[in-house]
């Protein structure tokens, strides 16, 4: 089966579920406050068939690109008549639940899928549980300030001998904003001879998610250099000539097997362009490039080159309820607020995030990709990401969204009374053309990168 048909049969099946599960939501808050559904449809008018049971008829439209559920009453321009099946018949909070019970079921479906996917599927790096050695180390960082060098492994970390990075990272939450000892071996000119410090770790709020990587203490998580699986249009690693399956073998001359020691050597050189060395085919060649800076929600502000990285290699494991439940809450969050950092950059005009905009074809690409790789983990990954994408957008205060109808209910209950039909009508028919505006450009912005696929790939 052709990559095409794959990705435009996977779309539509991950798309259709997200679908049907926001408008399930807000289905079953109508059914609990009785407002009378119309209709119930996947996909957008006209109507190809369906079944009409009871007072509902559901159906499947021709536009699929999203669903609805009609109410009785709710269609502007429309008067109550007091018919207690009508949506505005119900009191406003009822309402408002009724409008956010789509949006909801989506955060709900994005939690459910993580949850079961680490209770099944776990990945674990093999470096977390080996001999803890660093990676880079800056020259400004507590590490590098108290004598720690690229290439020194931990053999004590305060009161634990011979500690793996998992055991590092929890002793220094304990220990946070304190000072400990610690102690590394070194190959000094091939003998291996032991060194012994004192480090500050100054880093007081963090707890479970303390992050190492702020003392500068990188680990080196494989033996190899970094692999490039993807590149972003546009960027600096992609102006510089940089392929996915590039293998990284060093940054301004020093080697790097981790991501954060790659940002860590950037950010050392500010503004300076850098210089990696990359082995493509067995071939070792030079490139500079332009870093630039990044400030993204969830992440450290620093320099970036725009691309991404294969994992290092890793275990699988079951995690248990708990510590499953855990892990989707900190992914789901995490994403959210990389959402919510775009939107706030799209809104400030943000030329480089206006462009990295994807809709339907790009989408469609996405889990054409996610479908023909191995294992559950990017497909299930991905529909949780599009759950976020269409909850958090469903919310955006923009009428004929759910959120613009929150707004409105909220501006009634402030004023203590509806709002005229006819203002209703105009704000829905200028929302109604903006949407129509906003989707003709991203359509356009992923006509526009089909060129660049090919060079995407490995």
């Amino acid at each position: 089966m052709s990559f095409a048909v794959i990705s435009i049969v996977s779309f539509f099946i991950v798309l259709s579920v997200m679908v049907l599960v926001h408008e399930l939501g807000h289905f079953i808050f109508c059914k609990l406050f009785g407002v009378r559904v119309e209709t119930f449809s996947l996909g957008f008018p006209p109507r190809l068939f369906g079944i009409k049971y009871g007072e509902t008829d559901y159906c499947i439209g021709a536009l699929p690109f999203g669903g609805y559920v009609k109410m009785s009453g709710e269609t502007p321009g429309s008067e109550t008549t007091g018919d207690p099946g009508e949506l505005n018949s119900h009191p406003r909070w009822q309402r408002m639940l009724i409008a956010v019970a789509g949006p909801f079921a989506n955060f709900v479906l994005a939690f459910l899928l993580m949850a079961g996917f680490f209770m099944m599927h776990n990945e674990v790096p093999v470096y977390t549980e080996g001999p803890a050695v660093l990676d880079v180390t800056p020259p400004n960082s507590p590490a590098g300030r108290a004598g720690l060098a690229s290439g020194d492994r931990i053999v004590r970390f305060d009161k634990d001998t011979n500690p793996d990075w998992e055991q590092i990272t929890e002793r220094a939450a304990l220990n946070a904003n304190s000072t400990v000892a610690i102690t590394v071996q070194r190959n000094v000119n091939g003998r291996t001879k032991e060194f012994s410090t004192e480090l500050f770790l100054a880093d007081p709020t963090r707890g479970d998610d303390f992050e190492i990587e702020s003392l500068g203490l990188i680990p080196k998580v494989q033996s190899g250099p970094l692999i490039v699986e993807d590149v972003m249009a546009g960027d600096p690693a992609a102006k510089a000539g940089m392929r996915a399956g590039d293998a990284i073998v060093s940054v301004n001359g020093q080697t790097v097997h981790n991501v954060l020691s790659i940002i860590a050597v950037l950010n050392e050189a500010g503004s300076k362009p850098a210089t990696l060395v990359l082995n493509r085919s067995g071939h070792e060649f030079s490139v500079t490039a332009q870093p630039i800076w990044a400030d993204f929600s969830g992440e450290t502000p620093g320099y970036r080159l725009g691309f991404a990285a294969a994992p290092p290699p890793f275990r699988v494991e079951q995690l248990p309820l708990a510590k499953a439940i855990r892990q989707s809450v900190q992914f789901n969050v995490r994403n959210s607020g990389y959402i919510l950092d775009m939107l706030g950059r799209l809104v400030s005009h943000h030329a480089a995030v206006m462009q990295q905009i994807s809709g339907p074809i790009g989408i469609a690409r996405a889990t054409g990709e996610a479908a023909e790789a191995h294992g559950l983990e990017p497909i299930i990954g991905l529909s949780a990401l599009i759950s976020l994408n269409l909850g958090i957008m469903n919310l955006l205060p923009i009428p004929i969204l759910d959120g613009g109808m929150i707004l409105l209910l909220v501006i009634e209950g402030a004023l203590r009374r509806d709002l005229k039909q006819e203002f209703k009508e105009r704000v829905y028919q200028v929302a109604f053309v903006m949407l129509i505006l906003i989707f003709a450009f991203v359509m356009v912005n992923d006509v526009s990168k089909l060129n660049l696929f090919s060079r995407l790939k490995p």
